[in-house]
């Protein structure tokens, strides 16, 4: 299948990402620290360590796991995929596997901004810019095969205002939100002009799993609650809030992506919305709500697609391969494994996998 846009795919943020900091900055740039393996941290023995914090926690209360940086033995060790590849230091690396995989455009999110890195709004910019700029250098050299969501210095609306103008600039097609940002939900007026300038920039909201609230973090640890609490729901409150305010409404022409929190959750939370607000014609039809509120959700190949599809609509589910990631969301041989499935035809995968995908990141035909 021609036009494929794989919706979810990660990178692997490399040391030499922290050299685009300003002279500045340059001081405060994560620095990567190598740990013993006799530590409980085991093989994940590589952290970034950033205002005297690290990043990631992979055991204990408040843990998790993240595949940057690549230095730990867990990462080396992977056969799956090339570190220069993961890290995008390797455009030509990544565009092979594309090609191995069937895939034509890769949208490519963060690791290490899954998780709450800073209040401090200099940082946070500094953080911010590295990030885009390494990323909009390497999908410059891609002939437009590889896209970028732009990670925002959230702790200072100006700053993500001037932000997103240049990551536009940089070839960005959508902008980073997880669920909840800090101690706000993602409703909440202080982001509003974030959405109107996303509307006026033709740039779509993209809201990723992740631990936007660090303050949830300290309830879990990896072992035994995994991410599900503190990230895989997040997407799903975010929906709630947005839907639930009319969000969509004040800002008209603005997509909305709920990505890699499967899709199972939709006729739930519908329901809930059906029964909360009686008054509201607009929840009685659920696909003419995705429609008018230009609301995507990224499934997964192993989901019931076709009930999904009978609240959702064809046209607003998208999927996405977690490329660079080897979590239970990945989904390598994702163009495989849809086209398979007896019980989703031909136009409609290709509505999956191709055209959805391409007007949720306004990439055109």
């Amino acid at each position: 299948m021609k036009g494929v846009v794989d919706a979810d795919t990660h990178i692997a943020e490399p040391e030499a990402m922290w050299n685009l900091f300003d002279d500045k900055m340059a001081p405060r740039r994560p620095v990567l620290v190598d740990l013993p393996e006799d530590t409980w941290f085991g093989e994940r023995n590589a952290l970034w360590l950033i205002d005297g914090n690290i990043f990631p926690k992979p055991a204990g209360k408040g843990s998790y796991r993240l595949v940057t940086p690549s230095a730990q033995k867990a990462e080396k060790a992977r056969g799956d995929i090339a570190i220069a590849s993961r890290e995008v230091a390797s455009v030509e690396a990544r565009l092979k596997d594309m090609d191995r995989l069937g895939v034509d455009v890769q949208v490519i999110y963060p690791t290490l901004f899954l998780v709450y890195i800073t209040d401090d709004p200099e940082l946070d910019t500094a953080l911010s810019k590295a990030y885009n700029s390494w990323l909009g250098q390497a999908c410059a050299k891609s002939n437009g095969r590889l896209k970028f969501v732009a990670v925002l210095p959230l702790r200072s609306i100006p700053e993500s205002l001037t932000e997103m103008k240049r990551a536009k600039e940089l070839g960005a097609v959508g902008i980073f939100f997880r669920g909840l940002e800090g101690d706000k939900t993602i409703d909440h007026p202080y982001f509003h002009p974030v959405y109107e300038q996303a509307a006026k920039l033709d740039l779509a909201i993209c809201i990723h799993t992740g631990s936007g609230a660090p303050w949830m973090l300290p309830y879990f640890e990896h072992a035994r609650n995994h991410t599900f609490h503190h990230g895989r729901a997040l997407p799903i409150f975010a929906f709630r809030d947005l839907v639930a305010n009319r969000i969509p409404e004040k800002f008209p022409g603005l997509r909305f992506g709920f990505i890699e929190a499967s899709a199972g959750w939709a006729p739930f939370m519908i329901h809930l919305l059906r029964r909360l607000f009686k008054d509201r014609p607009q929840y009685r039809n659920s696909v003419e709500l995705f429609r008018d509120y230009n609301l995507f959700i990224a499934c997964e190949a192993d989901e019931d697609v076709p009930y999904l599809a009978k609240c959702i609509g064809e046209d607003h589910i998208v999927i996405g391969s977690d490329y660079g990631h080897n979590d239970p969301s990945a989904e390598e041989k994702l163009v495989e494994s849809l086209q398979k499935r007896e019980d989703i035809a031909e136009p409609f995968a290709k509505k999956i996998l191709c055209e959805n995908p391409r007007r949720l990141y306004g990439l055109g035909t």
